[in-house]
């Protein structure tokens, strides 16, 4: 079975880091049972989010990204990542 993780981000560069390494530690446990990807989604952000999603997904061919060219909402930017 695949799993989608949908990451709204805005303004989380600090953040995704931590949240991507912690994450794959709780896939590791899970990859019997599931094939993951994530997809996050910048909403906007001014900080450097963009280019840490574009890192991860040069290291990673199971992430994602979406960029927002501005702040549309989580809301909105949970729809297109399951979109």
């Amino acid at each position: 079975m695949k799993m989608s993780l949908v990451v709204p981000c805005y303004n989380e560069e600090e953040a995704i880091p931590i949240f991507y390494r912690e994450a794959l530690k709780v896939i590791e446990q899970l990859k019997d049972e599931f094939e993951f990807e994530f997809c996050f989604v910048d909403d906007g952000s001014k900080d450097g989010t963009l280019e840490i999603m574009r890192k991860l997904s040069e290291q990673d061919p199971k992430v994602h990204y979406i960029s927002f060219s501005r702040n549309f909402g989580k809301e909105a930017a949970l729809y297109a990542g399951l979109e």
